[in-house]
């Protein structure tokens, strides 16, 4: 009889299959090799997530968007371009980029570094929740990408005369980011989670 732990999951293309113990396992989708070990998957979440965090400050920190109106040069963060939108009336627009660009990140990193420090200490919680969990995080991760999509399409869309409109280092920050937040979230093995004690 086969059983659930004999099979594995490439982290590559998502495939399941069976673990033949004793030789090395190759993907039968994408052929590539599956390690067995699931210390790789907990550290390499654990170095995206890092990696996320650290790039969440200067994503924050620095401009988003530059504007250059009739030689005025106008830089904007997102807390900025939030509080702006809001004086001007904005509010629903406001309320979305503080809640994708803000809430949402943050949400991501809580959640990830919880499955991992439930998953390393066998913390007692519900096997259930903790999938739950795990697939909330995926399932958020694009939202993010919010606040690059505006500046990518104003970059685009503005070509008035004497205005200009350009993604400033906060906008490279943000994306990597993001990018690297959902890495974290691909690398985790649901393997880790355990039933309940």
């Amino acid at each position: 009889m086969i059983k659930s732990s004999n099979f594995v999951r490439c982290h590559t293309c998502e495939a399941v299959n069976y673990e033949y113990h004793g030789k090395g396992i190759f993907c039968r989708r994408c052929h590539s090799r599956i390690h067995q070990s699931r210390n790789i998957s907990y550290h390499k979440t654990w170095a995206f997530l890092i990696t996320a965090i650290i790039l969440y400050i200067p994503a924050n920190l620095y401009p988003i968007l530059i504007t250059k109106k009739f030689g005025v040069q106008t830089e904007s963060t997102i807390l900025g371009g939030i509080i702006h939108l809001w004086e001007v009336g904005s509010y629903p627009i406001a309320i979305i980029i503080l809640v994708a660009s803000v809430f949402v990140p943050l949400l991501k990193f809580i959640f990830i570094t919880y499955l991992l420090i439930s998953t390393k200490y066998n913390v007692k919680s519900s096997r259930i929740d903790k999938h739950k969990l795990f697939y909330i995080t995926e399932a958020i991760g694009p939202w993010s990408m919010i606040d690059v999509f505006v500046v990518i399409i104003l970059s685009v869309l503005i070509h008035f005369s004497g205005v200009q409109v350009f993604p400033g280092t906060g906008a490279t920050s943000f994306a990597l980011m993001v990018f690297f937040t959902m890495l974290s979230a691909l690398s985790f093995d649901t393997k880790l989670i355990k039933k309940e004690s």
